[in-house]
Parts: C-alpha cells; sequence; structure tokens
C-alpha cells in the first residue's frame, strides 16, 4: 500500500508509479472499499498523470488536478501528488463525465501492456462509490439514476403532461431547484407510443427469421424517449432476416454507477443477466443500438458480478452497428438501398470509441448511394448524467463547442450520432436534429416504422 510519506521517516517520498500489487477494480473485493488503499492509488495514478499531462484538453478533471499538485509543488515543497487529500480527490472526480476517452488514448494503461496499469475513469468511479458508501447518494443522483422507471411512469397516455414539463422553461427551472437537473440541457421528451407497446403490435417484415433470431436491448432512451430509434433496429434487423425479441428488461445501471450507487448498478446488472441469458443460451446475440449501455454490458457487468453468466452476455453482446459491420464483413448484408443523404456528419460518440470497434456505422452508411461520410470525434460532454446537473452544465456546454464546431465545419445535409443524449447537444447547438444510424439506414432502405408519437433523436 502507498503512502504518502516513508515509513520511520519526515521526509516526503517519491511515488513510485509502478504499483506494489494491481489496482483493485472489482466492487465485490473487500480491497475495493479499503479507504487507504484507494488513497494510495489516487496519488499513484495523479502523479503518473500530472507527470504526462496528454489529456489535458478531454475534460475539467486533468487542469484541476494539475492545478492542485502545482499548488502543492509551489506552496509546500511537495515532489508531485503525494500531499493531495480527500478535497482534491472529489474535486477531481465530480469533474469527470466517464467519457472513457482518457483510457482510450493513454498509452500506460493495461490494454496497452503497461506496468503501471493506469485506469484513470475506473478508479474515479471507485472514489466515486466509496463516497457514495460513507455519505450516502445524493437527491440529484437518485433522480437522475432511474431512467428506466421515470420513462415507464411518464410515457405513453402521461406523455403530454410529462412533456409539458420538459418543455416549459418555468417548470424547468422549478425541477432545477428540486432535483438539479439543468433548465438549460435539452432533456428528451417522452414517448406516446414506448417501443414496447409498438413491439407487441408491429407485423415483421417478410422473410424475417431466415438469418436466426436476435435479442434487443433496447436502452432506457430507446424504449421511452426515442422509441424510433429502437423500431428503425428492428425493422433493418428484419430486412437483413433476422426476427428480434424484446426481453424484459431494465436500464443498464449505468446512471447508477454515475452517482456511485454500486449496488443499484450491480442488481440492474444481474436482472438483466437473468433475462438475456437463456436467449443467449439459444444461440441469440444481443444487439443494443446505444453505445453506453452496450459499453455497460460488455465491460461493467462483468465487472459487478463477477460470473461466467455476465462473461457469456458480455461477449454475445453487439453494439447495434457493430453488428451490421460484422454482416458485411461476412457478405451477409442486404445492400437493397433506396436513398441515400448527400454529405454526412457522423460523430464518433465517446463510449463507442472506448469499446474499440472503430466507427462501424460510418462505413455501413458510406455504402448508401450518393453518400460521404465525415467523421467527427468530438465528446459532446453530457455522459449518461453529467452533462444533465445544474452544476455542470456551463462546464459541459464549454467542452462540447468542439464537437459543435466540427459538425459545422462539415455543412452537413444530415448529422448522424449512434447516442442520443449526443444528439441533444448537436441540437441544442447546431440546431440540427440528428438520427441515429438505425434511423438512417431504414430511410435508406425506404422501411416504414409506423410509431405514433416516437420522436427522432
Amino acid at each position: 500500500m502507498l503512502r504518502p510519506y516513508a515509513e520511520g521517516s519526515s521526509t516526503m517520498a517519491r511515488i513510485d508509479p509502478k504499483p506494489l500489487i494491481p489496482p483493485e477494480t472489482n466492487p465485490n473485493s473487500a480491497r475495493y472499499w479499503d479507504e487507504k488503499d484507494l488513497e494510495g492509488e489516487l496519488r499513484r495514478a495523479f502523479e503518473i498523470c500530472h507527470s504526462c499531462r496528454m489529456c489535458v484538453n478531454f475534460c475539467g478533471s486533468f487542469p484541476d488536478l494539475f492545478a492542485r499538485v502545482d499548488r502543492d509543488i509551489d506552496e509546500r515543497s511537495a515532489h508531485g501528488a503525494e500531499l493531495l487529500d480527500a478535497s482534491d480527490f472529489k474535486s477531481v472526480t465530480e469533474l469527470c463525465w466517464q467519457c472513457k476517452l482518457c483510457y482510450v488514448e493513454c498509452p500506460y494503461t493495461p490494454d496497452q501492456g503497461h506496468a503501471w496499469l493506469l485506469d484513470v475513469p475506473r478508479l474515479l468511479l471507485r472514489e466515486k462509490a466509496q463516497r457514495a458508501k460513507r455519505n450516502g447518494i445524493t437527491v440529484q443522483d437518485r433522480a437522475l439514476g432511474e431512467p428506466g422507471k421515470l420513462g415507464a411512469l411518464m410515457s405513453g397516455a402521461l406523455s403530454p403532461v410529462s412533456n409539458l414539463v420538459q418543455t416549459s422553461r418555468l417548470l424547468r427551472k422549478v425541477n432545477e431547484k428540486l432535483l438539479g437537473v439543468s433548465a438549460e440541457f435539452l432533456t428528451p421528451t417522452f414517448a406516446a407510443e414506448p417501443f414496447a407497446a409498438w413491439m407487441k403490435h408491429h407485423v415483421p417484415l417478410e422473410g424475417a427469421g431466415s438469418a436466426g433470431s436476435v435479442a434487443i436491448f433496447a436502452t432506457c432512451l430507446g424504449d421511452y424517449n426515442f422509441p424510433r430509434i429502437a423500431a428503425a433496429t428492428v425493422r433493418v434487423l428484419e430486412k437483413n432476416g433476422f426476427s428480434v425479441v424484446r426481453p424484459a428488461q431494465e436500464c443498464c445501471g449505468m446512471p447508477n454507477l454515475d452517482g456511485g450507487d454500486i449496488d443499484a448498478a450491480r442488481d440492474k446488472a444481474r436482472y438483466n443477466v437473468a433475462q438475456l441469458l437463456p436467449l443467449v443460451e439459444k444461440g441469440m446475440f444481443v444487439v443494443v443500438p446505444g453505445p453506453t449501455c452496450s459499453y455497460m454490458i460488455k465491460k461493467e457487468w462483468p465487472e459487478l458480478l463477477g460470473t461466467s453468466e455476465a462473461k457469456k452476455v458480455a461477449v454475445n453482446t453487439f453494439e447495434s452497428m457493430e453488428f451490421m459491420e460484422r454482416l458485411r464483413r461476412e457478405k451477409k448484408l442486404v445492400r437493397d438501398f433506396k436513398k441515400g443523404f448527400g454529405k454526412i456528419a457522423y460523430h464518433a460518440a465517446c463510449h463507442l470509441r472506448a469499446q474499440k470497434i472503430g466507427i462501424p456505422g460510418a462505413r455501413i452508411l458510406g455504402l448508401l448511394p450518393d453518400t460521404e461520410v465525415e467523421i467527427v470525434e468530438k465528446c459532446s460532454a453530457v455522459d449518461g448524467t453529467w452533462g444533465m446537473k445544474a452544476q455542470h452544465y456551463e462546464m459541459g456546454r464549454k467542452y462540447a463547442q468542439k464537437l459543435a464546431r466540427g459538425v459545422g465545419n462539415v455543412e452537413p445535409e444530415l448529422v448522424v450520432t449512434d447516442c442520443a443524449l449526443s444528439g441533444r447537444r448537436i441540437e441544442q447547438e447546431n440546431k440540427l436534429v440528428p438520427l441515429h444510424p438505425m434511423e438512417a439506414l431504414a430511410e435508406g432502405y425506404g422501411l416504414s416504422l409506423d410509431i405514433k408519437g416516437g420522436a427522432s433523436s
């Protein structure tokens, strides 16, 4: 265990960048909750980051961290991060929106085979989880942590009333005061017809099932806010010969992790694995039209549960456009396209990039006639809930300007993003309404979605 001072000496010790033992990332381990162990690991990681500084422009966490270490060096004769304390750790963590890009770009990670085993996003998640365990989950994080339950309540017959709250500036101000949800962020409205209701009455396309069956994990946004995305996913998969089933499902749990609520996230993962596993064992793949949820299933559920069942679901899960790219590579993709879109600005969502699967949607949409795709690899600074919080709205908007400029510079006829919440940021900043790539593909195939009151992303 690393300590800020050398044993038996009043002289401050330099921190060894190589961990004595691998950092703990498993929340089922007692060591994960050891405060001293976490303290040492935070200082070790922050010492490395302070020396490197490659991620200084990624988010607010790194400039905040570097300023705090520089303060201690200038004012307290520190060597580096050894004098940082709990208030410093909290400040850095709260400015992290878990985009994962620092991990994607970092040369010192386990994925890069480096001995330093650095994983800043998981480390900051651990800090937040320990703090939440000590102090409790905040009202704000509890409110933002249950989009599935909120969507089930507020969509459907209640959607006109629900959307009055979402669109009324006065009521949004009240909501900001009560729950800390920014009145300025363009929060999603609720659908008159949730996706599950559409699934019950929709008639599959002719030929659906000839290539097999898949399970859709629709995501909370796809179920209750943007059911056109989920419906488009079903239609595109049917066009390619698959029948689609929607098993019972809850939120993936990422919003709970944003608030440090490990127990709630684990409960959701356990429930969802129990629903998906029987279908996977029948040979079905799980297709997810949302990069945050597919990242959660692949990367976080196995860590949260530590079971072979979670790992089996994870390895059989595909982000929706990743699945379409698989069909293309296997020469099974139906290319009966009826329409192109001209120039597309394709936003590469951070949680898509974090899965290290490339930008499959851009490749697929590039197959459409008269279509040119230009990729914009800039962060929307939303995450699942971070960008919605009143205290972070202005910083999030500041960091999202690179994305806004990138989209504007393309001068597109259409904007596409795999992430519906990033789409809200683009809509707000660029005054353009993006499509999910599955929506664009459905339109390219000439497919009708026939869904009532479902807003496009």
